[in-house]
């Protein structure tokens, strides 16, 4: 979640959905094929601000009344009474919740009664999908085998564990604080609770070599987890990152060593048997089942509902998109007063959603239909272009023959140029 927000139109006061928006929803509904509803809420709280990070979070532990941790809660259960109001006002049909995931920040900075009871009140609200998927992001120094243990009895079912790296120069680069072999203990509380593991793991900071990253790599596959993901650091300009890379004080990250990194990452986990299902995502699956996948993240990419909780977070109901006041303190005020969070919405039009598939579709396994593409390009154009990407070997051959772009590993690391071929550009 971008600390900037975008420029949009305005959202009324009581936070009306568009009623094209509706007309999409209740559409969908009566074709028996509805599109899944799922819950973000985003805690901006951090004990410290990592270099990299260009996320909406704040170090302090309070901006006064409802804005500070202690009362974050408060604002979170108010946000969630205004969602379903909206929701209910504007005759959407109900759905219950097919995933939850709470990120950050520093999530498991609240105490665990916290974040269950955020999760109590969305079940209330909203109702759960049986078997539906409820995450929450940690950072390993703030959880404690009976930290984990109310989570699980709380409803929660998979815990995403922030490592990045098992290399404690590396984790320094970061401005990481955490202790490595706090990693494993989180992972054991997780598994002891019976809930489901993923580690997000950094790749190709200034100053990693290839053997720290296999060694990260290695640790993570020795703690058996249930999902991995692997994300290059990208330098995003306003962070402080940014700015001692500007100043020569940092090398900049180089495209040649995350290309060589992210190759060792798919060897070394293809070999212990986790499948690629997103670009940047692995999980457990010997058998070829799909299990494991970060079903919240599957519901992003393939353009479904969320409502997003919290202080910026975004939220996208049936075409709409809208976004909530970044700072804790504005945020928590329009709550107090009874006007919804939200400060700017949009509307993308057909050629912005065509763009906007093709972009996270040719990401992943499944692929992109081809059908999608039409529109961008002359059916002509659009077929020399998916030949010049087999010739490549960028795209698998035999799937587009069957109508679908799925990208190769080489294609993987060279996706932004699948990805400016069927847009057209």
């Amino acid at each position: 979640m971008p600390s900037v927000l975008p420029v949009g139109l305005p959202v009324p006061d009581d936070g009306a959905l568009p009623p094209a928006s509706v007309a999409a929803v209740r559409a969908a509904s009566a074709t028996g094929e509805p599109r899944t509803f799922s819950l973000y809420v985003h805690v901006p709280f951090c004990t410290v601000r990592c270099g990299y990070c260009d996320f909406n979070t704040y170090t302090a532990e309070s901006f006064g009344p409802g804005a500070g941790r202690g009362d974050y809660v408060d604002s979170a259960l108010a946000e969630l009474d205004f969602a379903a109001g909206v929701l209910e006002r504007s005759r959407v049909p109900a759905r219950p919740l097919h995933t939850v995931f709470v990120g950050g920040g520093t999530p498991t900075l609240l105490p665990a009664e916290h974040l269950v009871r955020i999760l109590a009140h969305a079940r209330e609200r909203f109702g759960l999908a049986e078997g539906a998927e409820v995450t929450t992001e940690a950072n390993p120094d703030t959880l404690t085998p009976e930290y984990v243990a109310e989570l699980a009895a709380g409803g929660f079912t998979r815990l995403s564990v922030g490592m990045q790296s098992a290399v404690p120069h590396v984790l320094a680069t970061l401005e990481r604080t955490h202790a490595p072999e706090n990693v494993p203990a989180a992972v054991a509380a997780a598994r002891a609770s019976g809930m489901e593991v993923s580690l997000d793991l950094i790749y190709g900071t200034p100053g990693e070599s290839l053997a720290d990253w296999r060694t990260t790599l290695e640790a993570a596959i020795a703690m058996a987890p249930d999902h991995v993901s692997a994300y290059s650091l990208i330098v995003e300009e306003g962070t402080r990152f940014g700015a001692q890379v500007a100043r020569g004080e940092v090398a900049d990250v180089d495209p040649d060593d995350q290309a060589d990194k992210y190759l060792l990452a798919d060897e070394l986990l293809s070999a212990a048997g986790y499948r690629w299902y997103e670009v940047s995502n692995w999980a457990h699956d010997p058998a070829g089942a799909g299990v494991h996948r970060a079903r919240h993240n599957v519901a992003y990419w393939e353009d479904q509902d969320w409502w997003g909780v919290g202080p910026g977070a975004h939220s996208h109901v049936a075409g709409t998109r809208f976004w909530n006041a970044k700072h804790p303190a504005a945020y928590a005020q329009r709550l107090a007063t009874g006007v919804t969070p939200a400060v700017g919405r949009e509307m993308p039009d057909d050629e912005a959603r065509r763009l906007e598939r093709i972009m996270l579709a040719a990401r992943t396994v499944e692929g992109l239909d081809l059908s999608e593409v039409r529109g961008s390009l002359e059916p002509e154009a659009l077929r020399r272009r998916v030949a010049a990407l087999i010739g490549e070997g960028l795209v698998e051959g035999p799937a587009a023959l069957r109508g679908r772009i799925v990208p190769t590993l080489e294609g993987r690391l060279r996706n932004d140029r699948i990805v400016r071929d069927l847009a057209g550009f």
